[in-house]
């Protein structure tokens, strides 16, 4: 008979019927990547890549010497952010040159090296794409940055985290690949994306970086099942705890989030809200309840995926 060894069970191990692909007693059902999401949210996309060899991309120090020997580039110099960068509350700032006209580009010869060393960098590449990007060598290679308030998902986050610490964040401040960006997000799709619901998917889903959360929009978020009918009223409660949450964050502007989602000095207020936003995001489902184990939770979460794709199909090709 198969065996499951967890920490969970009173002795170490369980003997069950049957092991599924995600080494539960579960049914065989396993989920494939989709190029789309089941439901009428906003896509998932990857951030701005620069492609420039660090030409770009400005440390704090960096950012303050540089304005110092190039005055003229302050207004092109925008904070921008990464998963590890973000999690540990250390700044980063790059120049985006979108709107830099070739006069003034030409008036900062610190800038204009810059500029030159990416072109040079990319028509040095393997890659066909990169080298045509040479031509532009001002601008990031992909430049998908939002007008709107976004959710910024950090490619990888530690396993030991009950939350990954996802953020909401301003157009002004640049996202970049490969962590993930939600644009046009609002506060519901926060609140369920921070949910104890998601994060129950995405344990059981998502790839691993050694032990840690690799997640995959084409398979955490597009594959996840929403909840397909709720009330106003049920929504309205998960946008006001998702906005519990950012509120209690606001409590430690000194505190990273490495130090507010480890499971030792996550302070309670911020714990509190959670927790309203995970009963929030819970009660938006029909088939699941707020007593059920995580594993049990992870089957009808399989169950809910299974019947959607059975229902949805496989969705659009993949783009190129």
């Amino acid at each position: 008979m198969p065996i499951i060894y967890d920490d969970k069970y009173p002795n170490g191990f369980i003997e069950v019927e049957h092991i599924n692909p995600y080494l539960m007693n579960a049914p065989d059902i396993f989920v494939e990547p989709r190029p789309t999401p089941f439901f009428n949210v906003p896509r998932m996309i990857a951030g701005n890549r620069p492609t420039d060899n660090r030409n770009f991309l400005l440390t704090c120090a960096e950012m303050e010497d540089f304005i110092k020997k190039e005055p003229r580039a302050e207004k092109f110099i925008r904070q921008c952010i990464s998963g590890k960068d973000f999690i540990h509350g250390t700044p980063r700032y790059c120049l985006y040159l979108v709107d830099c006209a070739p006069d003034e580009l030409r008036k900062m010869p610190l800038v204009y090296q810059r500029v030159k060393n990416v072109r040079e960098f990319r028509l040095k590449s393997k890659n066909v794409a990169t080298r045509k990007a040479a031509d532009k060598p001002t601008l990031f290679q992909r430049i998908v940055q939002p007008s709107t308030n976004y959710i910024f998902i950090p490619q990888v986050s530690s396993e030991r985290r009950k939350y990954i610490p996802i953020g909401f964040m301003s157009p002004e401040i640049i996202c970049l690949d490969p962590n993930f960006m939600v644009p046009d997000a609002d506060l519901f799709l926060f609140g369920m994306l921070t949910s104890s619901v998601h994060m129950a998917w995405v344990r059981m889903v998502c790839g691993r970086l050694r032990a840690d959360y690799r997640y995959s929009n084409t398979i955490c978020y597009n594959c996840f099942p929403f909840p397909l009918f709720y009330r106003d009223e049920w929504k309205s409660r998960v946008e006001i705890s998702a906005q519990k949450i950012l509120d209690a964050r606001k409590n430690y502007p000194n505190a990273s989030y490495a130090d507010l989602y480890d499971e030792i000095s996550m302070p309670s207020d911020l714990r509190k809200a959670h927790e309203l936003n995970d009963a929030a995001a819970m009660s938006l489902y029909g088939r699941l309840k707020p007593d059920m184990d995580e594993e049990t939770l992870q089957v009808k979460l399989l169950q809910m995926y299974a019947d959607l794709r059975e229902h949805f199909g496989e969705g659009e090709e993949f783009e190129e």
